[in-house]
């Protein structure tokens, strides 16, 4: 049957007639074809593509390409339908894109090497730049001008463009420079100062970077806001493998004083100070003698010294504190209004938080229980019991 000599109204019943039957096959009889056989296979990327969103969305494309091959051959004339028909093919291979880069970036996410390389952010800026090319393309085949003379116009309009877009220009630059500095991946745990922001990156998308927090709740950072700001990455304390314990003890400076001659015997039998007490025996033993008729300045053991030198033998012997490669230390700061600080300087060999907090603590109860046994007081500021305390003596 010839349909070019049949009335217009049957041309088109057919060529709805073709989009339907098109649409039918391909959802009804296609596409579960696929899913089963994908589903039975042992690799995941086919698993990816029978997605049935990814699906639904590419077979959009074939009704409008069915129509697109349906309307010359039943001869209608019409260049209106004609753009229509191109314009919806357009934009129903835009939405079919949408679809294939975002399964694009959940086949890059099932590797867990490069995982941590999120290249959502690229996968937007290719979405952003195919939609404005296809609306640029849809607006020409409407319009029944030429492509080239529609990219002309657009010229005159650029600056407003700019403007308009500013954010998302400022956006697309921000993630490149963060995935080329390699300043942040999936799974880094960042603290942005200032704010609220203390916790895992789950997401970084092209405008946005997702944290969530450690109490659980998800912070939504700006992209372009990681890059004009600082903020802290703690990715290289998990790649080295420990974590730094920095913690010090205030102690009561009125109760810092010499050593007598029995406490140093005492400390001098206690192994982890025998061999410092040694050393410490011979170079006062050695001590110059002053000029003659001059009273000399002989140095003295110090129960603080002693403390500290016992605090640092402490941490070498430590089972669970890094010393290859890492600092290891005890010192002394300036005393202030909240006595003589003793700072710990050392790197457990854990980063699990509660592990490193577990050893952090044990040192600190062992530390504090040794203080009474080297004559020092732990420095606090008076409360309640102190005043009652000091009001009872004072009876």
């Amino acid at each position: 049957m010839d349909l070019s000599t049949q009335p217009e109204w049957v041309k088109y019943a057919v060529v709805a007639g073709v989009v339907l039957v098109t649409y039918f096959v391909v959802r009804r009889i296609v596409l579960p074809i696929f899913q089963g056989i994908a589903h039975r296979t042992k690799v995941q990327w086919d698993d990816v593509l029978a997605d049935p969103g990814l699906l639904r969305r590419i077979s959009w494309v074939l009704p409008p390409v069915a129509a697109r091959i349906a309307i010359p051959l039943v001869g209608i004339d019409g260049t209106l339908v004609e753009r229509i028909t191109q314009a919806l093919l357009v934009i129903s291979a835009m939405v079919a894109l949408s679809a294939v880069l975002r399964a694009a970036n959940e086949y890059y996410l099932l590797y867990a090497p490069t995982s941590d390389r999120p290249i959502k952010g690229y996968l937007q800026v290719v979405m952003i730049i195919g939609m404005i090319f296809g609306a640029i393309v849809v607006v020409a085949t409407l319009s029944g001008a030429e492509l080239g003379g529609v990219l002309t116009g657009l010229g005159a309009v650029t600056a407003v463009l700019i403007l308009v877009f500013q954010s998302t220009i400022l956006s697309i630059v921000a993630s490149l420079q963060l995935a080329g500095n390699d300043m942040v991946r999936l799974g880094d745990w960042i603290e942005v100062p200032g704010t609220r922001v203390d916790g895992e990156v789950i997401d970084v998308a092209l405008h946005t970077v997702k944290v969530q927090n450690w109490d659980k709740t998800i912070a939504t950072i700006p992209t372009h806001d990681l890059v004009t700001s600082s903020f802290v990455n703690w990715r290289g304390m998990s790649d080295a493998g420990a974590r730094r314990i920095k913690r010090s003890l205030s102690i009561d400076q009125t109760s810092v004083r010499f050593l007598t001659a029995e406490e140093i015997d005492r400390h001098s039998s206690f192994e982890p100070l025998a061999s410092y007490m040694e050393e410490k025996r011979l170079q006062l033993e050695h001590q110059p003698e002053p000029p003659p008729g001059m009273k000399g300045d002989p140095r003295r053991l110090t129960n603080l010294g002693t403390f500290r030198a016992y605090a640092q033998a402490y941490l070498d012997r430590h089972p669970r504190l890094e010393k290859e490669g890492f600092t290891s230390m005890v010192r002394q700061l300036p005393p202030g209004p909240d006595g003589v600080e003793l700072e710990l300087y050392v790197f457990s060999s854990t980063t699990v938080w509660v592990e490193y907090e577990g050893i952090q603590s044990d040192i600190f109860d062992h530390l504090l229980a040794m203080l009474p046994e080297f004559g020092l007081r732990l420095f606090q500021h008076p409360t309640g019991a102190d005043v009652r305390s000091a009001g009872t003596v004072g009876r």
